[in-house]
């Protein structure tokens, strides 16, 4: 887990820089790293990009502060993650010192980078909006190293690092609150005997507009509609009477796509909510129908084929990806080569004077920033070995063919990561079926055929009789046929057998209606051969 700040710095960038390189504090220094300049020099090469900036603001730079748990990373690990969200943050384009602090309790990375880029010369703008960007990065960036991660709670609007360390601890007046409410609510028959069991327990109970407790000791009073939206008394009172599930998330909107299936029989939600249920059932229905659109579109017809489709487009997500960050790469490169070439011209007349000046003590005080610039551009010319100088024009000619091969390339990789995602989901939810498939039908099916004539009366002993003829006659079929063709016709059962009122209510009445025709055209499809137009024969009907 980590805790990022950030704020700016107006003034004293010598100081602040000084700071954080604090050999104490930096392990001799061996934790601190630079981009686009070296840190011995970061405050005059950080004051020659301020000075060509177009838009002149009051910061000389950005101070980031990334602070990791006790013991949770070692300092090697707590520096990579700094410079690799030290890069995202600037996205190649800021100078930026990195140090890594190890003399306290936790370790954190202190980054300092320019508020001007040396690209285009535009401010860095901070603002609400970058500040959770650069919380999220930071956040995936522990994901990805197996570091923990603050999650708010759902209906909040986050926790601050002392109310989540006071929470694992066991000391927050809020997480006390919420497990007491939890536990009293499968005791109680209304709000107001909730709150008498509140307030026999210790808590302080404060009417009003929102209801409010306070625990012995606690200062200050917690309204309830504050722990989340199902503390509210509306959902308390929902929670008491069954008609609402705690921390019941509300189904996502279709948006067209193919989402997976749902394990309604393994489903916690599905078990306490009837009304999620029902959206559930009726969701892998869609989803089934999706699926098997999606194969028929795209002409998959075995299982294996399925698979080395899902090999074939990974490894061109794959393939994509790397060629999308040696693009990346060339041109952080060329970004700095281009700014060391830049500030190596724009300093080579103070240096030559410096070279043939009689008296260079006097003219080196005078004019030492330059001339150290010049030194540094010029060493770091001379490491990425060139002797003659390219044309800036030409740099600038290839930077922009570069920047439109890696937006292609973008565009490619967000298209083949999106197909990935959804053969993903195709497989899932093929796997799932299957799996429904294997089960033994003829004695599931039965049980249920007892329970919809103990519910339902003689109408439905039709509809079940009807129902297993169908699937018995596709199931024979399944004997012969492919794996992919058992799927489609699996889809077809997910149609069938659907016991639920609503859905019942939905399906059953337009086959019931065309039953003489559709099921026996159904057969007949099936018969021949032909899954595809018994499933479509079914569909037309719904």
């Amino acid at each position: 887990m980590a805790v990022t700040k950030i704020k700016p710095i107006k003034g004293t960038l010598n100081k602040a820089l000084d700071y954080i390189q604090n050999p104490a504090k930096t392990d001799e220094k061996i934790l601190v790293s630079s981009f686009g300049c070296a840190y011995e020099t970061a405050d005059i090469e950080f004051g020659f990009t301020l000075s060509q900036a177009l838009d002149k603001g009051n910061n000389l730079a950005h101070h980031l502060i990334q602070s990791f748990e006790p013991g949770e990373v070692d300092y090697q690990t707590a520096h990579e993650i700094g410079r690799q969200l030290a890069d995202a943050v600037t996205k190649g384009q800021h100078e930026y010192v990195l140090t890594t602090h190890i003399d306290k309790g936790h370790i954190h990375n202190h980054v300092i980078f320019c508020a001007v880029n040396f690209v285009d010369h535009h401010k860095y703008n901070s603002n609400k909006r970058s500040y959770y960007g650069i919380r999220n990065m930071s956040d995936k960036l522990c994901r990805e190293h197996g570091l923990s991660v603050i999650t708010p709670s759902r209906g909040s609007k986050g926790k601050s690092y002392a109310e989540y360390q006071a929470e694992k601890t066991g000391t927050s007046y809020k997480g006390k609150l919420k497990i007491a409410v939890d536990a009293l609510i499968p005791q109680v028959s209304d709000f107001e005997e909730l709150l008498s069991k509140l307030q026999a327990a210790g808590y302080e109970i404060k009417p009003g507009k929102y209801i409010s407790c306070r625990a012995p000791g606690q200062e200050r009073f917690t309204r309830l509609k504050t722990l989340g939206a199902d503390y509210t008394e509306e959902a308390i009172s929902e929670r008491i009477s069954g008609k609402r599930a705690h921390a019941a998330k509300a189904p996502r909107a279709d948006r067209g796509g193919v989402s997976l299936l749902i394990d309604i029989q393994n489903s916690i939600k599905a078990q306490e909510s009837r009304g999620y249920e029902q959206w559930a059932k009726i969701h892998n229905l869609k989803q089934a129908a999706k699926t098997m659109n999606f194969l028929t579109e795209h002409k998959i017809e075995q299982y294996a084929e399925l698979t080395a489709k899902i090999a074939e487009v990974t490894a061109a997500s794959e393939q994509a990806a790397d060629s999308l960050k040696e693009v990346e790469k060339r041109l952080t490169d060329m970004t700095l080569l281009i700014k060391h070439i830049t500030t190596y011209q724009k300093t080579k007349p103070a240096y030559a004077a410096y070279r043939k000046a009689k008296d260079k003590d006097k003219y080196r005080a005078a004019h030492e920033s330059d001339i150290i610039l010049h030194e540094a551009a010029a060493k770091t010319i001379k490491a990425a070995g060139i002797s003659k100088l390219p044309s800036i024009t030409a740099l600038q000619v290839e930077y922009a063919a570069l920047q439109k091969q890696k937006e292609a390339l973008y565009a490619d990789y967000g298209k083949l990561k999106k197909q990935v995602k959804e053969y993903d989901v195709i497989k899932q939810n093929i796997d799932s079926i299957l799996k429904v498939e294997r089960q033994p039908e003829r004695a599931k099916e039965t049980e249920r055929g007892k329970k919809r004539k103990k519910k339902n009366g003689r109408g439905s002993r039709y509809v079940g009789h009807r129902a297993r003829f169908l699937i018995g006659a596709a199931f024979e079929m399944l004997r012969s046929r492919t794996a992919i063709l058992g799927v489609k016709v699996s889809i077809l059962y997910l149609f069938v057998f659907v016991s639920e009122k609503p859905c019942k209510q939905r399906l059953f009445s337009p086959l019931l209606r065309n039953k003489s025709t559709l099921f026996s055209h159904a057969l007949g499809c099936l018969s021949a051969g032909n899954a595809l137009a018994a499933i479509r024969a079914v569909f037309d009907a719904v």
